[in-house]
């Protein structure tokens, strides 16, 4: 990927993703394939030689795509909708509908559907569906980019998980910023099993996140990107794995923005919120650690993930570089640190 034009001159990119479309979106049940996030920083970062080889190493973690069950139509997607056993069928809907129409009209009809669910799979969904549409408005709509959109909505389909309804919790005050937000919200009681038993266990969430209007809700999105981000340097030891997501999770619905409706803009503030919130409440640790400063430049931290090759890794560094200061760098190194590397 070539950063100051935005397109990707190497075809690495669509070979990558067609290798991986015929692999299905988890293994073992419910484990994300983290493949086409990876390679797509990866690429986007002027990786592109290491994408191949990563992606060997990568290949024992990958299942085929499910078989499909039944098609979803236009009657039957509500009923379909948060069923992982229709993995395929959704993943077909998708290359149906953007085959047929424009994908920023397929994907302007179905985010306010898909909104709700953003917790489903861990919110590795809406994350795979941010690399996918960074892509599609950076570079070329190539055949297998669009296609990555469509197997990211179907994922996000048939992972479909409301959080818990907190909306006549008033018991926590409102608060000033993202950061202070993040800093208050209460950890779940029961710190152990997966993340569906313990975002089960929420109650309540700071308030935070409400937007007048589209710009203010980019702005306060921004802003919580940063906070996520700046609060793993400290707190990643909690989890250094599913703590990423509080900062992914987000940043993927900012980096959905621009192909979305404005009028889109908020509710995906008020989504992203509460993703990120209830990630930081299932995995706060008792106490945080003090901040270790990094003198490595931004493209020296992301060699440096690169080279590790951890997936998640790979992608919270992305992130780290979005948002660019030096605290965001420090969190970076410190996922570098944390997570054990792969290659």
């Amino acid at each position: 990927m070539d950063e100051t034009t935005g397109m990707d001159t190497t075809g690495i990119l669509d070979e990558a993703l067609e290798r991986l479309h015929v692999s299905g979106p988890e293994r073992d049940g419910w484990l994300s394939n983290h493949g086409p996030m990876a390679v797509e920083a990866l690429v986007r970062h002027g990786h592109a030689p290491r994408v191949h080889r990563w992606l060997d190493h990568y290949q024992h973690k990958l299942e085929d795509m499910p078989a499909p069950y039944a098609r979803v139509t236009p009657e039957n997607w509500r009923e379909a909708l948060g069923d992982p056993a229709r993995i395929a069928d959704w993943a077909r809907h998708f290359e149906r509908e953007t085959a047929e129409r424009p994908w920023r009209e397929v994907l302007a009809e179905w985010w306010p559907r898909l909104l709700p669910g953003i917790a489903g799979g861990a919110t590795h969904p809406v994350i795979r569906v941010g690399h996918a549409v960074r892509t599609l408005l950076t570079t070329e709509e190539t055949d297998p980019r669009v296609t990555e959109l469509a197997h990211a909505l179907g994922y996000w389909a048939a992972r479909h998980q409301p959080l818990p309804d907190l909306t006549e919790s008033t018991s926590l005050p409102a608060a000033p910023s993202a950061a202070a937000a993040l800093d208050a919200v209460p950890a779940v009681p029961d710190q152990e099993g997966g993340i569906r038993h313990r975002l089960a266990q929420l109650t309540a969430l700071p308030r935070w996140g409400s937007a007048p209007d589209p710009d203010a809700a980019r702005e306060r999105l921004t802003e919580l990107v940063a906070a996520a981000t700046h609060r793993y340097a400290t707190h990643a030891h909690g989890s250094p794995v599913m703590l990423v997501h509080a900062a992914t999770a987000p940043n993927a619905v900012l980096r959905t923005l621009p192909a979305l409706p404005r009028g889109l803009w908020a509710p995906g503030l008020g989504a992203a919120w509460a993703a990120s919130a209830a990630v930081t409440a299932a995995y706060t640790p008792e106490a945080s650690a003090p901040l270790e400063a990094t003198a490595l430049a931004p493209q020296e931290v992301f060699e440096r993930a690169a080279a590790h090759g951890d997936d998640h890794t790979i992608k919270f560094t992305d992130t780290a570089l979005d948002v660019g200061d030096p605290t965001a760098l420090a969190a970076a190194v410190r996922s570098i640190e944390l997570n054990p590397p792969v290659l």
